[in-house]
């Protein structure tokens, strides 16, 4: 009689001839452990059900902030900065010197950025930039004998609105305003509350060089929105450079890129070209991406746990099969099994066990995030849904990592059943 795993002439038969037997024999296993098994399957369901729900809840916020962060201002910042301020003409004439400068007046100098149209141009070299020129300066707001602080920014808002969503902060207003009213500011709701002003309204300023004008409040936005600061203000740019003196200046250039990874490269390349500081949206906020990075790594290692967890019910199911048909794996040897057909009885079973698992963890893990998509919460009169990340690649993270973990789980016992010596079981079973 011929086994399973030879051919007439005492040849072994190829590996895709012995798969459907293999196979067969791992099912008949199973199936008659059918309570071991669904446990094992269930506990593999739910490790990856939850392990998508949190991922997604996870980092779909990690994405929405990141979104907000970029989108909220603009990719590069260009300020009239220097990283590493020149040294004094003393010290570059004799480097190295043992020399000491006393008496020193420091030279008053303007500020702003020198040729900044070729700044601006250079940025717009790129692809899809566009480049925003704006002066800020500080000023002080006047109305009914109060006084409040402003930060103020003067820019193009034809510009600016491409470049920032400054426009959607807005809870009263518009933009364009700023070009259509002679004067116009746009200042946040708590400063204008503070002032006790609001649409409409005139309110003296005056800058720290001496100017003084009134400004018509033509757009206000509410509290907490983005980047804006509630002693933050905007005003046409001609405005701003006529209130602090400065005609013709300008301080800072945002460059809005068509691809926002790019930032950190274009950035290094404009300080290095022109000198001026450049920072990228991951520099500013370099605090935040480390606190995501540091949540990611824990999130990631729990989830794994929950998965790791999974895989020992599979571990437990292919190793009491292994003690439980010790006889029968003497029989197959006997009859012509090797080592390596055993070992690949008993992964199959840790393998159809995680499969079956994984497609019932999808469902489940799908259910759990349409739950949580349907969820609302009413942030600021604003109803809000939780952001969620279904990207195929965390069902592929999770699918993959419940394989590769099954397949070890398996295959451990599995070791043990190709070492059994079926002399030693079927003399002892005589």
């Amino acid at each position: 009689m011929l086994s399973g795993a030879d051919q007439p002439g005492g040849a072994p038969a190829p590996l895709s001839a012995r798969l459907p037997l293999l196979a067969g024999i791992a099912g008949t296993h199973l199936a008659k452990r059918a309570r071991q098994t669904l446990v094992a399957v269930a506990g593999v369901a739910v490790g990856v059900g939850f392990f998508l729900a949190v991922s997604a809840l996870m980092i779909g916020s990690q994405n929405d902030f990141i979104e907000t962060l970029i989108d909220a201002a603009p990719h590069v910042v260009i300020s009239d900065e220097l990283r590493s301020p020149p040294p004094q003409p003393g010290l570059a004439a004799m480097p190295g010197a043992a020399i000491r400068l006393r008496g020193f007046k420091p030279r008053t100098e303007v500020r702003g950025l020198r040729g900044w149209p070729q700044i601006v141009a250079a940025a717009e070299a790129e692809r899809g930039a566009i480049a925003s020129p704006s002066l800020s300066g500080a000023v002080t707001l006047r109305a009914g004998g109060r006084e409040e602080p402003l930060a103020l920014v003067g820019i193009d808002p034809a510009i600016e609105r491409r470049i920032s969503t400054i426009e959607e902060l807005l809870v009263a207003g518009r933009l364009r305003n700023l070009e259509t009213t002679q004067g116009g500011v746009i200042i946040g709701e708590e400063l204008a509350g503070r002032l006790g002003v609001g649409m409409g309204d005139i309110v003296g300023a005056t800058s720290a060089r001496g100017g003084t004008r009134s400004l018509r409040i033509v757009g206000l936005f509410g509290k907490g929105r983005g980047a804006l600061g509630a002693a933050s203000g905007y005003v046409l740019l001609r405005e701003a450079q006529s209130l602090t003196g400065q005609p013709f200046v300008i301080n800072r250039i945002g460059v809005r890129l068509a691809d926002p990874a790019r930032a950190r490269e274009s950035a290094a390349a404009l300080e290095a070209r022109f000198g001026y500081k450049a920072e990228s949206w991951q520099e500013r906020s370099a605090d935040f991406l480390a606190l995501l990075l540091t949540r990611n790594v824990i999130m990631y290692s729990v989830v794994s746990a929950i998965l790791l967890v999974a895989s020992f019910g599979i571990y437990t199911v292919v190793s009491t099969a292994v003690t439980d048909k010790r006889r029968d794996i003497a029989i197959l040897r006997s009859i012509g099994f090797s080592q390596g057909d055993l070992q690949t009885v008993f992964v199959m079973q840790g393998i159809a066990i995680a499969l079956i698992g994984v497609v019932a963890g999808f469902a489940l893990g799908t259910g759990l995030m349409e739950i949580l998509g349907s969820l609302e919460f009413t942030i600021q009169g604003k109803t809000e849904h939780l952001p969620l990340d279904r990207s195929p690649r965390q069902f592929l993270i999770a699918g993959g990592a419940s394989l590769v973990s099954a397949t070890i789980a398996a295959w451990l016992p599995a070791r043990k059943a190709a070492r059994v010596d079926p002399v030693d079981i079927l003399r002892g079973a005589a």
